[in-house]
């Protein structure tokens, strides 16, 4: 399911002497199967863009393409249920989120909400544990007696219990270890892979964007300065600081070497296998330059 913004711009308080335009001129593409990541510092418009990419907001001007579905700011609320079912949407510390007595009720709520029975819903949950992490133990278990992760696994289930299209990330990792980060992303990643969904992530993380995504968009003020692929748009390291952005470690390591061996590599490693492989070539015992 493709997404489409044209012309996109949202202003709070419309028409009111608080009146505060978010995001303005808006274009940009989300292909169907594609891992896209969506960055910019605080302040950027990405939260605002975030909502409207299952229109928990409407567009104040333009529109907004989700599937065959057009968004504008007279769309009728009422038919904008089954688009949310859709497009799910994993907010910043999902885990907040929770409220049922068990982790399979709570996995199940959405699906009932949609018109499923509780016994589908609860064989939906158990279908999904072992997908998030988790095992069949955990269907019984309060989901407020669980660690932090793995209560994020659970919310992060209830949200692919509605069997979603379209999958966004809100800075799905905040508040975790390396360790609990990696897990997380590369359950996505399989999710992504396995499960054929769209991805969209929204992050700081500059080495998740590297390491997964194959479309960046880059926002600032409000509005989208650069679209394209990561290795493209890594490559402008001094732009992205102009943007206060950062580039991903591995990218950093490699402008690093090139600058102390006097190396130009084929194409920019975005990842530490692409950097350790181009590094292997370049050994004198494979035939490339020396150290």
């Amino acid at each position: 399911m493709d997404i489409y913004f044209q012309d996109v711009g949202f202003t709070y308080q419309k028409g009111t002497p608080f009146e505060s335009k978010a995001i303005y001129d808006i274009d940009l593409s989300i292909k169907d199967g594609s891992f896209t990541s969506i960055v910019g510092h605080t302040g950027s418009g990405k939260s605002t863009v975030l909502q409207h990419l299952n229109a928990l907001k409407k567009p104040t001007e333009g529109t907004v393409t989700i599937g065959g579905r057009v968004i504008t700011n007279a769309s009728d609320n009422k038919g904008l249920k089954s688009l949310r079912k859709k497009v799910g949407i994993v907010f910043q510390f999902p885990e907040a989120q929770l409220f049922e007595e068990t982790v399979g009720k709570d996995i199940a709520f959405g699906p009932k909400n949609f018109g499923s029975t509780e016994e589908e819903g609860l064989l939906k949950a158990r279908e999904l544990l072992p997908l998030v992490g988790l095992d069949e133990t955990f269907m019984d278990r309060s989901p407020f007696d669980l660690s932090g992760g793995q209560m994020r696994r659970v919310a992060i289930a209830g949200v692919l219990a509605l069997e979603p299209e379209v999958l966004v990330l809100d800075e799905p990792t905040a508040g975790l270890d390396p360790q609990g980060r990696k897990e997380i992303m590369t359950m996505f990643y399989d999710l992504y892979k396995n499960k054929g969904l769209t991805i969209i992530l929204v992050t700081h993380q500059m080495d998740d964007v590297a390491a997964y995504s194959d479309h960046m968009i880059v926002l600032e003020k409000g509005t989208v300065m650069k679209e394209g692929h990561p290795k493209e748009i890594f490559k402008e390291a001094d732009w992205l600081a102009s943007m206060q952005l950062g580039v991903p470690s591995t990218v950093k390591f490699a402008r690093e070497l090139e600058k102390k061996f006097d190396w130009t590599f084929d194409s920019l490693p975005l990842t530490t296998d692409e950097l350790a492989e181009q590094i292997i070539n370049r050994l004198p015992s494979n035939g490339g330059g020396s150290l």
